[in-house]
């Protein structure tokens, strides 16, 4: 048995690292360049799309934020026309937030447009050996994300 030459708390760091560095990379290849929507906007356009009709307040629970800040972010989704509201048909005092048509292609478009920077990326800035590591690595770190504590 081999011993690692990096100690675990390195090896954890420079990973969260590079998972950082290259999320924040895949946020900005997420959509045209001259998109107008937040991340917290399209991620609040993703739970509505994946999740079905939703209610602000089921809204604001699940991404940790204030209702008011919920209402601004559904009041510029709203606005763009990503987003419409219905009444509940089970309970009438409930409103119902879904994504339009336009709001459904616009999150559709989303990962569509991170593969392909991905995939150039990597056809431009690999050899073959390291597409084959980092190959390597995705199984590794899936591995580690399906993990118990």
């Amino acid at each position: 048995m081999t011993s690692d030459p990096r100690p675990e708390a390195e090896v954890a760091a420079e990973l969260m690292k590079a998972m950082t560095r290259l999320r924040a990379r895949l946020r900005t290849e997420s959509a045209p360049s001259d998109m107008r929507w937040s991340w917290s906007q399209l991620t609040t356009l993703g739970r509505i799309v994946e999740e079905g009709p939703v209610t602000a307040s089921e809204l604001a629970q699940a991404e940790h934020v204030r209702r008011q800040s919920m209402a601004e972010t559904l009041a510029s989704l709203r606005a763009g026309g990503l987003i419409a509201s219905s009444r509940d048909p089970g309970d009438g005092r409930k409103t119902l937030i879904h994504a339009t048509p336009e709001g459904r292609a616009l999150f559709g478009m989303i990962p569509v447009a991170r593969a392909t920077w991905l995939g150039a990326a990597i056809d431009a800035h690999l050899r073959p050996d390291e597409r084959e590591t980092l190959l390597k690595a995705a199984a590794i770190m899936n591995r580690i994300a399906d993990s118990g504590r």
